[in-house]
């Protein structure tokens, strides 16, 4: 069954509930019925990108990860499409370290999600410091990890 154009907005709503509710399954669910009726939906494909890295697990993401940039690819906004693809990065990253993955093979997707906040903070719109504060972070945990110098 399809949703009506009408729901869109609403089922944008839920998903984004159903993430916090840490039900990213379903969350998934509604994103897709969402892009069924419109498939270029903003709002539903950063949801979907969200939506599958938060059911990362460290173990064999690779697909999951290429599902996730299929979306965001689907965005119009540049920054966005960097700024969500170094999201998907970092999670994969801490997703490995969660299950206990040495830390050197999380090194690469956290340099990787550190150059996308790199250059998306270059082009970021004004008093949006997403970017900035991801790439910190990311620096924080590599720190952690005496994955880079102090």
């Amino acid at each position: 069954m399809k949703i009506s154009k009408a729901g869109i907005e609403e089922a944008n709503a839920r998903a984004k509930n159903f993430r916090l509710l840490n039900q990213p399954d379903e969350a998934e669910s509604v994103c897709l019925d969402v892009l069924i009726i419109d498939p270029k939906n903003q709002t539903a494909l950063r949801n979907l990108a969200l939506a599958i890295t938060d059911q990362f697990t460290g173990e064999q993401d690779e697909d999951r990860q290429a599902e996730a940039e299929g979306a965001v690819s689907k965005l119009e906004d540049k920054y966005e499409r960097l700024y969500y693809r170094g999201i998907i990065l970092e999670r994969r990253a801490k997703a490995q370290l969660r299950v206990g993955k040495p830390p050197s093979s999380a090194l690469p997707l956290f340099e990787e999600a550190m150059k996308c906040f790199k250059d998306a903070q270059a082009m970021r719109p004004p008093r949006v410091d997403d970017s900035i504060l991801h790439w910190n972070s990311c620096v924080r945990i590599l720190r952690r990890y005496s994955q880079l110098p102090q």
